[in-house]
């Protein structure tokens, strides 16, 4: 084969595609407990040059852009929206808020753009980040047409906040953790205490109109950071709207103890072998390794019910597979192995 019949390696071609409802909603849960934008300011800017610079360093090729999808209403964007769609390389693409606030049109948006994208052969990869199980045809049609889909997510407090389905649709999946996310967020000043707000930092409210004397302002609409958590089915309602308390977050620093995560994989392994069935159960042993989707159910599990995240605490997991493990083993009248 002569040098000029050697082809060069083709280089990736990509799109940045952001649910901001999920973006936000994830982020104001894990950094502040929070289930509505107006609890937090974003610097959007600076978050969209670091999801840039982020897809830069883990996908080789070149940007085509970022499509931003986020919601208004009637479709008229606010003040923040316009600073976003005047970014460079950045389309700002708006669903309706109608008239009950609730989101409308977003995930279609999606799914035309990568489908449009695919079909084209404008991208050969598109990172998506977003969560919900809507997403999942817009993964499929982008695939059907030879696209890769990198799916991207919030690090979750404890537990998931990513439909199983997307995860398991999507091509590779990365987890953007607190460390990436926190820098473009901060708390809603209360109104009694309002400073000025630093430069790039956007406060996240829709009601412009209060911010101006003499005119009275209009009912706010719900965000879509309140909407996505409305719809999100992974979402744990009776754990996620408390505020830990200064004696949980202490424990949460130096992680949790044996005996909690002990009894938490006891349960667990009970929990999966009433629904799972004695033949399904069968099929893991003798063990001590797990299927990596079912040790990655495991975890999750076990996190919603310590509520807490073990995902910094290697120890804590293997106490956690080891009590998996003890319990199906004494089901079943066998010897107990060990994760390690």
């Amino acid at each position: 084969m002569t040098e000029s019949e050697v082809s060069l390696p083709l280089l990736s071609r990509y799109a940045i595609m952001v649910d901001v409802g999920y973006i936000y909603a994830s982020a104001g849960e894990l950094l502040f407990g929070a289930s509505s934008r107006r609890e937090y300011r974003v610097d959007a800017d600076k978050l969209i040059q670091s999801l840039i610079k982020q897809a830069d360093d883990q996908v080789r090729g070149q940007l085509l852009r970022v499509y931003w999808y986020d919601a208004a209403r009637d479709r008229v964007p606010t003040f923040d929206q316009r600073v976003i769609a005047q970014m460079p390389l950045v389309k700002l693409r708006l669903g309706n808020l109608n008239a009950r606030g609730q989101q409308k049109g977003v995930d279609a948006q999606i799914r035309a753009d990568m489908e449009a994208l695919a079909r084209h052969r404008a991208i050969t990869d598109a990172i998506l980040v977003a969560g919900d199980e809507d997403m999942v045809p817009a993964v499929e049609a982008a695939q059907a047409f030879g696209v890769r889909v990198h799916l991207w997510g919030v690090e979750p407090p404890y537990g998931t906040n990513q439909a199983e389905r997307l995860v398991w649709e999507s091509d590779t999946v990365e987890v953007l953790e607190r460390s990436f996310i926190e820098p473009y967020f901060a708390p809603q000043p209360t109104a009694e205490t309002v400073p000025a707000a630093p430069a790039g930092i956007l406060p996240a409210r829709t009601d412009q109109a209060a911010a101006v004397p003499g005119i009275q302002a209009s009912p706010v609409a719900p965000s879509p950071a309140q909407l996505f958590g409305d719809r999100n089915p992974f979402k744990s309602h009776s754990k996620t709207s408390i505020h830990l308390s200064a004696a949980h977050l202490a424990a949460a620093r130096l992680g949790p103890s044996r005996e909690r995560v002990e009894e938490a994989g006891e349960h667990v392994a009970q929990k999966w072998i009433l629904t799972r069935g004695e033949d399904n159960i069968r099929d893991l042993l003798p063990g001590p390794i797990l299927p990596p989707v079912i040790d990655k159910e495991l975890l999750v599990d076990a996190e919603k019910e310590l509520g807490l995240s073990l995902r910094s605490y290697q120890e804590a997991r293997e106490w956690l597979r080891d009590a998996f493990w003890a319990r199906v083993h004494r089901q079943f009248g066998v010897g107990v192995g060990k994760s390690r």
